[in-house]
């Protein structure tokens, strides 16, 4: 700290870019600073600093001892504990994932102790450096704040023990589905609702869920014992309702609960299908070189759509690339909303198959063929349907959302099916074929790299600059935490220094995400463990990403 500070008194009132000098690494005595990188100018994104404690000056060794998930929320809570703490410092911040639970680097364990990684605005006055106010913020603020995070006997033990049991809980749930037949399970008592739509905190005085007895099921977790409630089965699900009834609100919840939540979010009892990919329709988007025979063929004047490109595509056909994609990627489970989907992609009812004959309509609506996705490659499909009785022929489930409540209506959907039956034709004209997952030029990337100075950054979770290009994300509503976003543009760095094409991208960088993932990943703090199949959904959506069909 001594070093530290005689370098800073000689900085005052000097040309920011004199900083520089401070970088390096300082002892504390109790812990161990880090200045990694300092911003160029006051109005730079803010300089990256860490800091790393042993385990023997925290009280905390015990956590070595818990399980991965334990581990994970702990350093989630201590993250949050940093965070709170430097309220009382502006200059100062760390990288959150809001509601949400995630493997992020903003805290790491490892065999040394705990590594905490943070930000912080260098102060100034103009462009001149006051070194006065950055040493009592490094010298005084920051080491309390250090210390506070990451000593049992300053944490709230029992709130930071809550914490970690419910999002162990969570992880147990989520590992249970597959042996009950499940895809999402809505434990009783949950709040589905949010406070607006761009708030995600749950809405005061919400009805709490409750299942139909029909559909409960009764899970185990670690500490919370047995729970009871909505066991959303594999295969086929509708749901339906009258507008304003929660049918959207129960997707939603759903596509959030491939996360764990927070204690106290209202959704921290609800778990899905790691796997579970919602698809849309998304125009204007670009395709690759994907095979969509499946869902789309006999284009006019004969073009194919065995290897399909287009930087401009169809709300329909953008929908088809999407499934697709998830296959590839290796999604189980699809979430669609009808308000969201192409309808021309959903469906084609019998009047128009009556005026518009098969052979002058290129596309199979996914009616005919998501029975084939679930007999044939096991893909559950769960969707929001309000407006085509359709799809009550296909469905192995069917649950009303009436006053935010579930109700079993799958006999009642029977029985509608037997009093008016449906004239309309299966229009799959062949069956459901499987492809060889798509080779990527890496060599191409890299080349968008090098032309963008090797610049990697999350633009919030809606945008991704990699080099000198920039990928949409909007569509992509799972997305989390713009470090999610941060991490899947360094998982493409990677895939760029290596030569030629890869056979297997989703592979590749699964090998990538090991349980040691952040270790070939820079020292940031703001990145945050994605899933395969949220990077290839945005690799896709790289306008000058190079695929070819194998």
């Amino acid at each position: 700290m001594d070093v530290l500070t005689a370098n800073l008194k000689k900085l005052e009132k000097q040309n920011y870019r004199a900083y520089q000098q401070i970088k390096g690494q300082y002892d504390f005595g109790d812990f161990t600073l880090y200045i990694d990188h300092i911003q160029s100018d006051p109005y730079a994104s803010a300089s990256r600093l860490r800091s790393t404690r042993a385990w023997s000056l925290t009280g905390l060794e015990w956590l070595r001892e818990k399980s991965a998930s334990y581990q994970i929320a702990a350093r989630d809570f201590i993250a949050r504990t940093f965070a709170e703490l430097a309220k009382q410092e502006n200059a100062l911040s760390i990288a959150l994932t809001g509601q949400t639970v995630l493997d992020n680097t903003a805290v790491l364990f490892n065999d040394q102790g705990i590594e905490l990684r943070f930000r912080m605005h260098m102060p100034a006055e103009g462009r001149n450096i006051l070194a006065k106010k950055a040493l009592n913020i490094l010298t005084f603020h920051l080491p309390k704040f250090i210390r506070r995070a990451t000593l049992e006997r300053e944490l709230d033990k029992a709130a930071l023990i809550h914490h970690c049991e419910v999002v162990e809980d969570q992880d147990a749930l989520r590992a249970q589905l597959a042996e009950h037949g499940l895809v999402a399970f809505v434990a009783n008592g949950s709040i589905l609702p949010r406070v607006a739509g761009n708030c995600d905190l749950p809405m005061k005085d919400a009805v709490a869920f409750s299942a139909p007895s029909s559909l409960s099921v009764t899970l185990d977790t670690p500490n919370q014992g047995p729970l009871t409630g909505l066991g959303i089965r594999k295969g086929i699900t509708l749901i339906v309702g009258g507008g304003f009834h929660g049918k959207s609100t129960l997707l939603t919840a759903l596509e959030r609960a491939i996360y764990n939540h927070i204690p106290g979010d209202g959704r921290e009892r609800i778990v899905t299908d790691a796997n579970a990919v919602k698809i849309r329709a998304e125009d204007g988007r670009c395709v690759h070189s994907l095979n969509l025979a499946n869902y789309i063929n006999h284009l006019p004047m004969g073009k194919s759509t065995t290897d399909f490109s287009t930087q401009d595509a169809s709300g329909s056909t953008s929908q088809a690339a999407w499934l697709q994609e998830s296959i590839e990627a290796g999604a189980s489970t699809l979430l669609i909303d009808e308000d969201t989907s192409a309808t021309n992609f959903m469906i084609r009812d019998e009047r128009m198959q009556a005026l518009v004959s098969k052979g002058d309509e290129p596309i199979t609506p996914l009616v005919d063929r998501i029975g084939q996705l679930r007999n044939d490659l096991d893909i559950s499909t769960l969707i929001v349907m309000g407006g085509s009785g359709d799809y009550l022929d296909v469905a192995d489930s069917v649950i009303q959302m009436h006053d935010y409540q579930a109700v079993d209506v799958t006999e009642k959907a029977r029985q509608v099916i037997a009093q008016h039956p449906s004239e309309r034709r299966n229009e799959s004209e062949s069956p459901l074929a499987t492809f060889a997952p798509r080779s990527l030029n890496r060599a191409a990337l890299q080349k968008i790299l090098a032309d963008g100075n090797f610049r990697v950054a999350a633009k919030g979770v809606d945008s991704l600059r990699f080099g000198k290009e920039f990928a949409d994300l909007t569509a992509l509503e799972q997305l989390e935490s713009s470090a999610q976003v941060h991490a899947i543009g360094w998982l493409w760095f990677q895939l760029a220094q290596l030569p030629g094409w890869s056979k297997n991208p989703a592979k590749d960088m699964e090998a990538m995400l090991s349980d040691q993932w952040h270790v070939v990943m820079p020292n940031h703090g703001d990145l945050a463990k994605p899933r395969i199949v949220d990077a290839m959904a945005a690799l896709n959506r790289m306008r000058k990403s190079q695929f070819k069909a194998c």
